[in-house]
């Protein structure tokens, strides 16, 4: 019997990694639909994160090509383009910018891996200024704790945000976002234009939404690795388990939070039943806030 047993756990751990592999192969087009009072004319863009190094086909041709036929106004590059652990290539990452920027304008703000690059120079060596020069011959815009106008009724900023906020927890509270930071780093939101808030981690949702977001792109969780129907993302990368903001939508005071399931892996290299995700955001005029999803 025991014998038996063992063998239905091998069967089922053998699924699940064979599961794994290939949905760490197979990224989903999801949309998500936003009106806004302050939206003049109707948009389409494209946000990625956490790619993660992934080439989804020979320099990421899937992807490119899915970006492609979602002809977006702006694509929106949400951090963590490399593995930056121990690693630091960016080869991956300079063909998927490239492609990227011959598609439309490309906005790209900093996730915790570009942090690193940065921070542990005795490491990683001239690899971020590599990634600003490169970003620049492409005409990427990098949003370092600064703003660009998309068009007539959007602005799009990038915050850089602290080390601490992406502190291992262990079960603890979340850290704290140093008081004023996203004001003292930023400025005053315009309240006029529509505000979008490029911010890796999305712990921080009520402070960007008191700073004036009324779209914040974030990502960081992956999902949370592994997701269970009715309980959500079982593991976030900073060790929190069934955190509610591991991917999806969220609407509160008027303001939306999007949350990317991100499109690769790096230290935990599962997934299941979590398929990476590139998504699609549509901005329409409308009396009033309203979110809606949907596949494509």
């Amino acid at each position: 019997m025991w014998a038996a047993v063992a063998a239905g756990f091998l069967a089922a751990g053998a699924g699940c990694l064979i599961r794994s592999e290939y949905e760490k192969n197979h990224f989903v087009a999801e949309e998500l639909r936003i009106t806004s009072p302050k939206i003049y004319r109707e948009k389409k863009l494209v946000f990625l994160t956490d790619v993660h190094d992934k080439e989804f086909g020979p320099s990421n041709e899937r992807l490119l090509h899915a970006v492609r036929r979602l002809s977006p106004d702006a694509i929106l590059i949400g951090g963590d383009l490399m593995v930056s652990k121990g690693r630091g290539r960016l080869d991956a990452s300079f063909r998927l910018m490239k492609g990227l920027s011959d598609l439309a304008p490309v906005y790209y703000s900093l996730g915790n891996h570009e942090m690193r690059l940065r921070e542990e120079r005795e490491v990683y060596g001239s690899q971020f200024d590599r990634l600003l020069d490169k970003a620049r011959q492409l005409g990427i815009h990098m949003l370092i704790d600064e703003k660009a106008a998309l068009d007539e009724d959007t602005d799009v900023w990038g915050i850089d945000l602290p080390r601490v906020c992406y502190k291992k927890l262990f079960l603890e509270k979340p850290e704290k976002m140093p008081e004023g930071y996203l004001q003292q780093k930023l400025g005053r939101a315009d309240g006029e234009r529509f505000q979008i808030l490029l911010m890796h981690s999305p712990l921080y949702f009520s402070e960007a939404r008191q700073w004036g977001a009324d779209l914040t792109l974030a990502g960081h969780f992956h999902g949370g690795t592994v997701r269970i129907p009715g309980l959500g993302g079982l593991m976030t990368p900073q060790y929190q388990f069934f955190l509610p903001w591991c991917a999806g939508t969220f609407l509160e005071e008027g303001r939306v939070m999007a949350v990317g399931r991100g499109l690769g892996t790096h230290s935990i290299n599962i997934r299941f039943n979590d398929l990476p995700q590139l998504l699609s955001i549509r901005l329409a005029p409308g009396d009033a806030v309203t979110v809606q999803e949907g596949k494509l």
